[in-house]
């Protein structure tokens, strides 16, 4: 089902083809309601080819079958009242296209790149986007909270032949300590200063809000939008922002400078609706001179230097001196917040799971030693100093129970969750109408059900 869910992923991002002008349009596919385009499928197999993705057979028969099962879907989720978050979707996008702009060098040269504004690829990717989530969303409904017993995954591991074990990677447990270069008064002062000149030009009428949003703010999510947020609740938001974005009142009122770990924001109410709150913000970074970051390394030097003298433990540096607030209280240990990955909730890592400067320092570590002081970019992308230690270290090898017992659970569970959903896909093929065109038919599909003779 992962090469099913990453083929719907691509087929739904297949806009971004730059498809050929001359291809002659025409239904080829009809399920329930909706129609699937020549066109649409010309543009998906062009941007599978430009992206080297190797499809399972051929694309005219792939492609929109792929299609056909995103549309039964969907269907159901407009039967089911099934919705996600716009806040969540408009995060997705934000990632997204951060990402590409990165990829691709600049704003500019995505612009060049797909021929079209940012700011149309942003709401086209929005309705993809949403689609997605909300096929997602309907297949966790349909299958809901499958229930494993020990026995059953004994049982599954028993009946593997031992050529068909599946491989458990490298991974490894972290703990870390980290410190953030001090930022000068004057710089932080700099910084509301600009804010609050901000506050009174729009107040003047100089400038609107989100006209100066898209000039200054630094965070690349909402800039690009004047700096709106979307349609949050309170617990989506940092507290110290959530407090005081919900307690404005009115729309043309600018708030007091808040500070929060990303950096001092103001916020401006767009609309409350129930218990969430859409806002636009101007976010403003301190700047970390090369002298504070030295004098972080040469901090964190001293602190290496005395756990390895034997002064005090990683542990204990770890829990007292350590700025992130999300291991200090676990003794430096790192746990795994990727819900993607079978090791999910879990302080074991696969390398690529780990930020790059962690994985490429833990690679050729022992367990048990700590690393010299190194520079890294934190989730709130400031640039900070690190020391880590390895605590665990389990190499590449076939699966088993002993040591393996949580990664079998997870194939097991991935299984059950593909045998529902096939189920209810042949199900819904007999139940919907579905029409191919002469020529289309001819296909080894996955769910030969299409054809109805």
């Amino acid at each position: 089902m992962k090469k099913v869910l990453l083929a719907l992923f691509l087929v739904s991002i297949g806009w971004l083809a730059k498809a050929q002008d001359n291809v002659i349009d025409e239904i080829v596919w009809v399920v329930g309601d909706d129609a699937i385009l020549r066109s649409d499928v010309e543009a998906q197999r062009l941007y599978l080819l430009n992206a080297g993705e190797r499809l399972e057979g051929d694309p005219y028969c792939f492609i929109p079958e792929q299609m056909a099962i995103q549309k039964l879907y969907l269907n159901q989720a407009k039967i089911d009242s099934v919705e996600v978050p716009e806040s969540q979707v408009i995060q997705s996008v934000d990632q997204w296209i951060n990402m590409v702009i990165g990829q691709i060098g600049s704003k500019e040269k995505v612009e060049e790149y797909f021929n079209k504004k940012l700011s149309q690829i942003r709401e086209e990717r929005i309705e993809i986007v949403r689609e997605q989530q909300i096929v997602q969303e309907m297949q966790r409904k349909l299958v809901g909270e499958i229930k494993l017993t020990p026995a059953e995954v004994r049982k599954y591991y028993s009946q593997l032949p031992e050529d068909s074990l599946p491989n458990i990677p490298l991974t490894v447990e972290v703990q870390i300590v980290t410190l953030e270069p001090k930022i000068p008064f004057e710089e932080t002062d700099a910084i509301k200063a600009r804010l609050r000149q901000f506050t009174e030009d729009i107040n003047a009428g100089k400038y609107e809000f989100s006209t100066l949003a898209r000039m200054y703010s630094e965070d690349p999510g909402s800039a690009a939008r004047g700096g709106e947020l979307g349609f949050m609740s309170k617990s989506e938001l940092l507290p110290e922002f959530a407090n005081v974005a919900f307690n404005l009142k009115d729309t043309k009122h600018i708030s007091q400078i808040v500070e929060t770990e990303y950096g001092f924001h103001i916020i401006q109410l767009i609309e409350k609706r129930g218990d969430r709150i859409n806002c636009r913000h101007i976010l403003l970074k301190p700047e970390v001179s090369e002298t504070e970051l030295n004098a972080a390394m040469a901090r964190m030097d001293s602190i290496h230097a005395d756990i390895v003298g034997g002064k005090f433990s990683f542990e204990e540096a770890a829990s007292f001196l350590s700025y992130d607030k999300d291991t200090r209280n676990n003794k430096g240990l790192m746990v795994n917040s990727d819900y993607n990955s079978s090791n999910s909730g879990t302080p074991r890592f696969e390398l690529h799971e780990l930020p790059p400067e962690i994985g490429k320092i833990v690679y050729n570590m022992k367990v048990g030693d700590i690393s010299e002081p190194f520079r890294m970019v934190s989730k709130t992308q400031k640039e900070i100093v690190a020391i880590v230690k390895l605590r665990a270290r389990t190499e590449a090898h076939k699966a088993n129970l002993a040591d393996d017992y949580q990664a079998l659970k997870s194939i097991v569970e991935a299984k059950k969750r593909d045998e529902l959903l096939n189920d209810w896909i042949r199900k819904q093929q007999k139940s919907t109408y579905v029409r191919i065109s002469e020529g289309w038919r001819n296909c080894d599909f996955r769910f030969p059900g299409w054809v109805k003779e």
